[in-house]
């Protein structure tokens, strides 16, 4: 995968976080935008059980009828909810007319809606990782509502 800004982004980055990432969302926003798609664990996982990722809102609702093994593991559980977070986050963007990827200033990538309004993308994934709830198809039928 060739990401150009990546190399640039980490010669630059001076140790503020999210800077150069959010400098490199306005340069190359369909680079982040794959990188932050790749969310392998994830993929490897719902692999492992018959289902595969097709970035549609579908898979959201197939992701959340997996039981939820993952939570037997504590030190992959939080990268799980990462990875659950990033890809509903690449399926919002992928379907939601206008939705763009989006920084805070601590590095974390949100999805912006047309509104405005800003999901915070990972946390919902953690929280779907944890406790199942909220579903991960639910938070995108809320945010591709409005």
């Amino acid at each position: 995968m060739n990401i150009p800004f990546l190399d640039n982004w980490r010669k630059r980055n001076d140790g503020t976080r999210g800077q150069g990432l959010a400098s490199a969302v306005a340069v190359d926003p369909e680079g982040v935008a794959e990188l932050l798609a790749e969310c392998e664990l994830l993929r490897v996982r719902a692999e492992q059980r018959g289902l595969e990722l097709d970035d549609s809102p579908a898979s959201l609702a197939a992701l959340d009828q997996l039981p939820p093994r993952w939570r037997d593991d504590p030190e992959e559980l939080p990268w799980l909810g990462n990875d659950a977070g990033l890809y509903l986050g690449t399926v919002l963007v992928r379907n939601v007319p206008g939705a763009i990827w989006s920084i805070w200033p601590s590095g974390r990538p949100v999805v912006r809606l047309v509104s405005g309004r800003e999901i915070d993308v990972v946390e919902a994934g953690l929280d779907w990782a944890m406790a199942g709830s909220p579903e991960l198809s639910q938070v995108y039928a809320e945010s591709a509502e409005g």
